[in-house]
């Protein structure tokens, strides 16, 4: 059986957010959750927030424990870019794109009842 988390909107780019994801991945919750822990990146905290709320939504809604738990896919998708400028060389403007990103993480028990 599968349980999922959503965060939307995060403010960091996901290209950052990838390299800590691909990390977590195929490894059981808790361990997991212990690895980002000492992970010393912002990502890190925003992916552990996300993962420890699927295994509260494994153990509320699907009356499921979090020992049995691993990590099927953890994904960053793009989400949207605020796009803004700063002052640069001889009074022109510079362009910066200031990115999002959606961290889906997929929890899976082993069983396949789906």
């Amino acid at each position: 059986m599968e349980v999922q988390a959503l965060t939307r909107y995060a403010r960091m780019s996901p290209k950052k957010m990838r390299e800590v994801a691909r990390t977590i991945q195929g490894r059981p919750a808790a361990e997991a959750v212990e690895f980002l822990s000492l992970v010393p990146r912002k990502s890190a905290r925003l992916i552990a927030k996300t993962l420890k709320s699927a295994i509260a939504n494994a153990e509320n809604n699907r009356n499921l424990s979090a020992d049995s738990l691993t990590v099927r896919s953890a994904v960053i998708e793009n989400g949207p870019v605020l796009k803004r400028f700063k002052a640069g060389a001889r009074g022109t403007a510079m362009p910066r794109r200031k990115k999002m990103s959606h961290i889906r993480i997929i929890l899976s028990d082993g069983t396949d009842n789906s």
